[in-house]
């Protein structure tokens, strides 16, 4: 190549380094002119990729983002382009990571992707209700379906992974009674245990933001009329058999709009407010109305609570067991243990229990016990019949 541009740079005609050379030898042929313009190209694309700005000879990391074509005529104005979208990640407690890739507000349209187990709130701001969910009355704010159709069943339900393995649901119940009970079961409990808060209880509202701030589903406790009721009395707004169906509307809706964030209503007692059909049919006609689910604590075989479900279209979830009857540590992880060997055999299992220091005590250390054997702690709403999904 130095000699080829030697040549170019001698002056035709002229021999700088010597005496002329013969006529023959200072003639160009064709050939000696294609491969000096060769050799000019190609000095030429070199100068223009050498001359070319920084970043093109020292490339550096780039975020990637939803392709754009520029038009040659806004190259100049590249500078000034848009941000490129905004990527944002927010860690659930205990559960998978969910990417929000915020679209540029200068496109149309954009990408989101999801848990696709998180069917219900960001848990971080799962304490604040949902305002299209609420309708106002003297008594307070009572759940209500949204005009979309959402349901309170579905949004404030606690994400799960929805696994087809084996699943225990467990519902501690009596929240809110004793101050400093509840504060332990809070604070004790795997968040994946659903909590169930007396209607009677004092500062509901106060519980109910610190157990969902925690992770915990709620559900609401409505006192029902037992067989020996007023003897054994479940509290204020029971529901009875020989009240209008119009006045046990009134209880129940005193007690639903104790607090709000609740996904289901669970029977306390009622062995025979809920074996009356006449009498059940209107309150879960208002759970069907209200887009809530209903729990069986499962004591009572002559419930009417899962045909008026179906009837309706409200969720269902019935209890395979009360897991504290016996006050024990021992006998209760024992019941915990058949809970487990009922998951494993039909898929999932739910069992019941009360907010005692030893029932809490021995939920929790089970619990941690039970996910290292594969069996998955869910919400009560995880294993819920619900006619209106597939």
């Amino acid at each position: 190549m130095p000699d080829a541009i030697k040549d170019i740079e001698r002056p035709l005609g002229q021999d700088l380094d010597g005496p002329r050379a013969p006529a023959k030898s200072r003639s160009l042929s064709r050939g000696s002119i294609a491969a000096a313009l060769a050799v000019v190209a190609l000095v030429g694309v070199s100068a223009a990729i050498a001359l070319r700005e920084p970043a093109l000879r020292n490339p550096q990391p780039v975020a990637t983002t939803t392709p754009q074509v520029t038009a040659p005529a806004e190259t100049a104005a590249a500078a000034q382009a848009p941000a490129a979208p905004k990527v944002e990640t927010a860690s659930k407690p205990d559960g998978p990571q969910i990417i929000h890739l915020q679209p540029d507000p200068a496109q149309n349209g954009g990408i989101v992707i999801h848990d696709p187990s998180a069917v219900g709130q960001d848990l971080r701001v799962a304490h604040l209700p949902d305002k299209a969910l609420i309708e106002q009355s003297e008594t307070g704010p009572l759940p209500i379906r949204a005009a979309d159709g959402r349901r309170p069943f579905d949004v404030y339900a606690r994400p799960w992974s929805g696994a087809r393995g084996a699943r225990v649901a467990i519902v501690i119940g009596g929240l809110a009674v004793s101050q400093t009970g509840t504060q332990s079961a809070i604070a004790k409990l795997p968040p994946e245990v659903t909590l169930a808060f007396a209607s009677g209880g004092n500062s509901i509202g106060r519980w109910m933001e610190e157990g969902r701030r925690r992770g915990h589903e709620i559900v609401m406790q409505m006192p029902m009329e037992p067989f020996d009721y007023p003897t054994v009395n479940p509290g204020r707004n029971t529901l009875t058999v020989d009240a209008t169906p119009e006045q046990n509307l009134v209880s129940l809706r005193r007690v639903l709009s104790r607090t709000t964030n609740y996904t289901a209503v669970m029977n306390y007692m009622g062995a025979r407010f809920t074996a009356e059909q006449d009498a059940m049919a209107p309150i879960m006609a208002e759970l069907a109305k209200r887009g809530l689910g209903y729990i069986d604590d499962g004591s009572s075989s002559r419930s009417r609570a899962p045909d008026l479900a179906t009837q309706d279209g409200v969720p269902l979830a019935v209890a395979d067991t009360q897991i504290d009857a016996t006050q024990d540590r021992a006998a209760i992880l024992k019941k915990l243990d058949e809970l487990e060997a009922t998951a494993r055999a039909k898929g999932f299992a739910i069992g019941i229990g009360s907010a005692f220091d030893v029932t809490v005590d021995a939920v929790a250390s089970w619990a941690n016990e039970a996910k290292l054997r594969g069996i998955e702690i869910v919400p009560i709403s995880a294993v819920a019949a619900d006619p209106k999904k597939p």
